[in-house]
């Protein structure tokens, strides 16, 4: 099994880090909203709204490229915490240790 762990970043960037994730060969994706507003996952806005919207066009790209499976999507570093993953890509991930 290969865990990744996708770092997402400007939407610009959303076909480069699926060319990463790809390339990565994962079996088991977990996707990392860092940059958003804390709550993006619950507000009504039009941005939260978008970012929701754009991140499940992403979950489905990614499975449909790799036929990983999307174990989920976190908001924070702290909710990893414990958490190993074979491999690390996106945006900041220079910053993390795998």
């Amino acid at each position: 099994m290969s865990d990744l762990l996708a770092i997402v970043g400007p939407a610009e960037a959303d076909t480069e880090l699926l060319d990463e994730i790809e390339r990565g060969h994962p079996d088991r994706v977990t996707v990392l909203v860092e940059d958003g507003d804390e709550g993006w996952a619950l507000d009504d806005t039009a941005p939260a709204m978008a970012l929701r919207d754009r991140l499940a066009a992403l979950l489905g790209r990614i499975e449909a490229r790799t036929g990983a499976v999307v174990m989920g999507v976190v908001g924070s570093r702290d909710q990893l915490r414990g958490w190993r993953f074979d491999r690390i890509v996106g945006e900041h991930s220079a910053a993390l240790p795998v």
